[in-house]
């Protein structure tokens, strides 16, 4: 069995999980809870950065970050399913980036409030973030990814959802009222993928 190194909170750990699930993979792999702040917890030996998440492969080697793992499941299951091949990949992993920049800019916004003291926070800094998320689903929001059936999920869809899902969780759900047509394209993602449904977890 492989072994996932995640928490269930971390959208990048989630997004393994839906993967592993849209793979078929998902029973190749065993889940094990890691604690990004316990300096004891065996993470830091198998990521030095001690960050989630991470995948211990049945030959033991340890791959991080989420990227690398999804090329590696994608691999495994045949390749060609969730990461495109070709020149369709690059519009795939642009949007991964996109959306991994919102959940980026999102947790570093959870990370000023959580590990500084109020006094000590940057309402620039905060800001600053707040405003790539801002920017990022507004260009969503005017050009939503294209995603007719199921077989058109690729990893860029994966990791949009995850990060939508990422700012209910964390942030009560406030861009709903902003962008309507990505809360139309979260509402199809859920309603092809039932493991999104499945990862969440209540605030």
């Amino acid at each position: 069995m492989m072994i996932l190194r995640s928490s269930p909170p971390s959208p990048f750990g989630r997004q393994i999980k839906i993967a592993a699930n849209l793979l078929g993979v998902m029973d190749q792999i065993t889940v094990e809870a890691a604690d990004t702040t316990d300096p004891h917890d065996s993470l830091r030996q198998q990521n030095p950065l001690g960050k989630i998440p991470i995948l211990i492969t049945t030959q033991g080697t340890a791959l991080y970050d989420s990227r690398v793992i999804l090329d590696y499941l994608d691999e495994l299951a045949g390749g060609g399913k969730l990461v495109p091949s070709g020149e369709a990949r690059f519009p795939a992993y642009t949007l991964q980036a996109l959306a991994n920049g919102i959940i980026e800019a999102a947790l570093i916004q959870v990370y000023e409030k959580r590990f500084r003291p109020e006094q000590s926070q940057s309402e620039n800094w905060l800001s600053y973030q707040a405003e790539k998320v801002m920017r990022g689903l507004q260009a969503l929001e005017t050009s939503p990814p294209t995603m007719e059936t199921i077989d058109d999920i690729h990893i860029g869809h994966v990791a949009l959802a995850c990060a939508l899902g990422y700012l209910d969780f964390r942030f009560a759900g406030k861009w709903r009222d902003t962008y309507p047509a990505l809360v139309a394209w979260l509402d199809g993602f859920s309603a092809f993928v039932p493991s999104f449904s499945a990862t969440r977890i209540d605030p």
